[in-house]
């Protein structure tokens, strides 16, 4: 919508938090036909809003997150209704009854400073101090963020409604919507009984109702209500005298002095409420709630249908807990509860983007107040701007794959998000169920050779063998890793380093069955990809790009790699669905162009499939990868018959795949894809092949360590839109002879060095405003390995944040990349804090593999 010459007409569906926050978001842009509709009474419309208990607990693993909650705390703090603020920044403790809670604290106090918030880890004693119902003797520790606080959610959506009321928006209380209009595969309207509102752009943020406005739309929006457990008890005799807000409304965050408390060893939160206590539970069997079963709503009798009856059986093991933790609390009883219902996902993230299916339609949907104001932002720079200038990718409603779409998988894997809220989560720890769900041809021979599989958007993926193991007698000493204990040896093996010698000095299979896979096909592909990528597209058949997608600010979108295998036909290497619904709605509109109707480029039509689910992919990689491959074919292999960066359609054992000269580990070898009716005998026909060459099977855990060896970024993981292409080190990805593609006037500018992309990943707090650039570090001692999302400091200042991380077998220590200070040169001294702890680091020269390239070129 950025294009737009005028102001788009918007309808949100929904008037909670989100829906208000958006509206007042959109008419401070100047879009002042911004229309706000509702089933139930604004403010209390009986939603999640209507009795979310306000917590704002910033920390988050996410940069993403923490940085919507960042914004969330900030834009409430400085919001007033009635002289009352929406927002109370009484700050937040995390508490530890457990060695295990306190690790986990240290933990998430460094994702807190990476991501710029101001956090501590405070001793029994100082956590005590700070709240009166606390006894040293009964924790560990706690995790402590000022900023941190009690969002007044009601008294919010008043403020923000009035605001936005006063720029030209309308907000339509009791409008039940009916139906949703479209034209040509974009919305036109929302239809509510006989009446229609026309608009361009129609946002979903109607909460646990989310799935029914999608069904409207023909969107699947995967989230499913669940009730949780909210209880008010009676005075608290020792919570008197610390209640300033006695006259402050009961649902306000006004009412509290008091740190907000969680003890999520116990799936406990707790927040003041003058002189007793709100305490909620995720202590208990999850229970997923019927839409059609919800109650009416009844004002006179205080019914609503987000608020489900108490089930005080369920809430009797979290009494317990919460005696035991707060020995004050047993001259109180339960005065008063609900089972409230909120929504969550398949991966406990929010939905927010346009719809693939519809264009115009948007969702914001399975937001929890904590990061209403920051998607409210979001959302309207997506509208007004045509992006938003926080990285969405981990919301973005395309991110989830077909099977993980379907009902049942919605329904079990949400509950189990519900379950796991409060877990303490490694971040290779895979889901146990369901599991199974898309494997790839050759999975049958990965078990056989004792895959050890973590999952990833449904894929099975060996992250080793163990049928390597008897590999670790033969290895040389030096490549022998540092044993793990504790937090880095969960989800390690040292069988990986042993695969990770054995593509370096011999050769290895990789499946690489699970990247993404697009053919772009037809007269417009080469236009098309010319306008999305960075790359020179128009090359002789078999030529290979890797080139990069921008947004029109120049932040990184995506990175791909493009091969041409036909005049007309070319398979685009890309990051996920996020990147095949960009593609695909690209040749939406490219089409149409080409049909005459104005909204595209023209050029002749365009298709993009997805046909990854329908081919397989072998990675054949090492010094001797062409003595195994070359017998197989009669496609000359050599350095003049199949250069780097090339392609070819060949046959290979009498199987026709395509082959792709290219390496994400640094070493010679092809990419070879093959239908997937075909993978098995493929797979079959190399490993007999390479019986004689000692070729292994080789998974993840040696592929991400071989790949941070020689610089190669991962989206998503070291840059993502956030970034600049010549911050990230990827600047030679952007060609100099190449106009016309999007982005390419920020690109302009940042060469004139007038301008950089938005954040250029900076932190989220007071510490923002350097530029940084993407630094490659070994770590000192050799032996500590770090996990990522560290926070880096220079003396005592936190700096910056590392991003990829692994033990570099070939280079024999622990390696990190990091956004740090651009001034940050090779040979500057920094420290990584892993948990409670500083590791020396140093920023090294990179790529720290092979700098030259000859191994690729073999």
């Amino acid at each position: 919508m950025g294009s737009t010459t005028r102001s788009p007409r918007v309808v949100i569906i929904g008037a909670g938090i989100v829906g208000a926050n958006l509206a007042d978001e959109l008419t401070e842009r100047g879009c002042t036909d911004v229309t706000v509709l509702d089933q139930g009474p604004i403010p209390v419309t009986g939603g999640s809003t209507s009795h979310a208990p306000g917590l704002v607990f910033q920390t988050n693993p996410s940069r993403t997150m923490a940085t919507l909650a960042a914004y969330t705390a900030r834009k409430l703090s400085g919001l007033r209704w009635r002289g009352e603020s929406a927002y109370n920044a009484v700050g937040g403790l995390e508490l530890a009854t457990t060695e295990e809670r306190l690790a986990e604290l240290h933990r998430r106090c460094n994702l807190a400073t990476a991501w710029g918030l101001e956090a501590s880890v405070l001793d029994p004693e100082q956590a005590a101090a700070l709240h009166p119902l606390l006894h040293a003797e009964r924790i560990l520790g706690a995790l402590h963020l000022p900023g941190d606080g009690l969002a007044s959610s009601v008294l919010a959506v008043e403020a923000l409604r009035a605001r936005a009321e006063s720029r030209g928006a309308r907000f339509l209380e009791r409008v039940t919507v009916t139906g949703l209009e479209h034209d040509a595969g974009r919305v036109t309207g929302v239809r509510a009984g006989r009446e229609v509102f026309g608009a361009d752009v129609v946002v979903s943020a109607a909460g646990f109702w989310g799935p029914q406005i999608g069904e409207l739309a023909g969107t699947r929006v995967p989230l499913v209500p669940l009730a949780h457990q909210y209880v008010t008890t009676s005075e608290v005799p020792a919570l008197r005298g610390w209640t300033d807000g006695e006259g402050a409304a009961a649902g306000t965050g006004n009412t509290a002095r008091l740190p907000i408390l969680r003890h999520q060893g116990e799936d406990l939160y707790f927040r003041q409420i003058g002189s007793t206590l709100g305490i909620g539970s995720y202590a208990h069997r999850p229970m997923p709630a019927r839409i059609q079963e919800l109650p009416e709503y009844d004002a006179a009798a205080g019914a609503m249908p987000s608020k489900l009856p108490f089930t005080p059986a369920d809430f009797e093991g979290p009494w317990a807990a919460s005696l035991a933790l707060l020995p004050d609390l047993s001259g109180a009883h339960v005065r008063e509860g609900f089972n409230g219902i909120f929504s969550f996902t398949p991966d406990g993230g929010s939905l927010v983007g346009e719809s693939p299916e519809l264009r115009g339609f948007f969702l914001a949907e399975a937001v929890w107040v904590t990061h209403s104001a920051g998607v409210g932002r979001a959302v309207a720079e997506l509208i007004v701007d045509g992006q938003s200038h926080t990285d969405l990718r981990e919301l973005d409603v395309a991110r989830f794959e077909e099977v993980q779409l379907a009902g049942d998988y919605v329904l079990e894997t949400s509950q189990q998000a519900f379950v796991e809220v409060y877990d303490i989560k490694h971040p290779l720890e895979p889901r146990l169920s369901p599991r199974d769900l898309r494997l790839s041809p050759f999975h049958a021979r990965q078990v056989g050779l004792g895959a050890s599989f973590l999952e990833s958007g449904g894929w099975e993926r060996p992250h080793w063998f163990e049928a390597n193991r008897a590999l670790l007698e033969r290895l040389p000493p030096e490549w022998v890793p540092p044993r793990r204990e504790g937090w880095t040896a969960r989800y390690d093996s040292p069988v990986s380093a042993a695969e990770a010698h054995a593509t370096r000095t011999n050769v290895a299979l990789f499946d690489l069955t699970s990247l993404r896979r697009l053919e772009v096909s037809g007269p417009g592909a080469v236009g098309l990809l010319e306008r999305l990528t960075t790359g020179r597209v128009d090359r002789e058949v078999g030529s290979v790009g890797y080139a990069l997608m921008l947004t029109e600010s120049g932040g990184i979108r995506s990175d791909v790699t493009v091969a041409r295998l036909g005049q007309d036909v070319f398979q685009v290497g890309a990051n996920g669905g996020i990147d095949a619904a960009y593609l695909q709605q690209a040749a939406a509109d490219w089409n149409a162009g080409a049909r005459g109707d104005g909204r595209g480029d023209g050029g002749g039509e365009v298709q993009v499939e997805d046909i990854t689910d329908r081919t397989c992919c072998i990675g054949v990689w090492g010094p001797r990868a062409r003595d195994l491959v070359q017998p197989l074919t009669q496609l000359d292999l050599s350095d003049d018959g199949l250069p780097y960066f090339r392609a070819a359609v060949a046959s290979v054992a009498g199987i026709g795949v395509r082959m792709l000269r290219v390496s994400y580990v640094g070493e010679l070898g092809w990419e070879i894809y093959a239908d997937n009716d075909d993978g098995l005998a493929l797979w079959d026909a190399l490993w007999e092949a390479g019986r004689d060459l000692g070729v292994v099977a080789a998974g993840r855990a040696a592929f991400n360590s071989l790949r941070i060896e020689k610089g190669y970024r991962a989206w998503g993981t070291d840059v993502d839109t956030e970034h600049d292409p010549w911050a990230a080190g990827l600047g030679f990805a952007v060609r100099k002879d190449r106009s016309g593609y999007v982005g390419e006037e920020a690109v302009a500018r940042m060469r004139a060095g007038t301008s950089a992309v938005a954040s250029s990943g900076e932190p989220t707090g007071s510490r923002a405003g350097r530029r940084r650039a993407l630094r490659c570090l070994t770590v000192d001692d050799a032996v500590s390995v770090v996990m990522g999302s560290d926070p880096v400091f220079v003396g005592d200042d936190p700096v910056g944040y590392t991003t990829s991380a692994a033990y570099g077998y070939t280079v024999h220590r622990p390696i990190a990349y990091a956004w740090l200070p651009e001034s940050a040169g090779v040979g500057d001294a920094v420290q990584i804090r892993s948990f409670d702890r500083m590791v020396p680091a140093t920023v090294t020269a990179e790529p720290l593999v092979d700098p030259e390239g000859k191994r690729l070129r073999g």
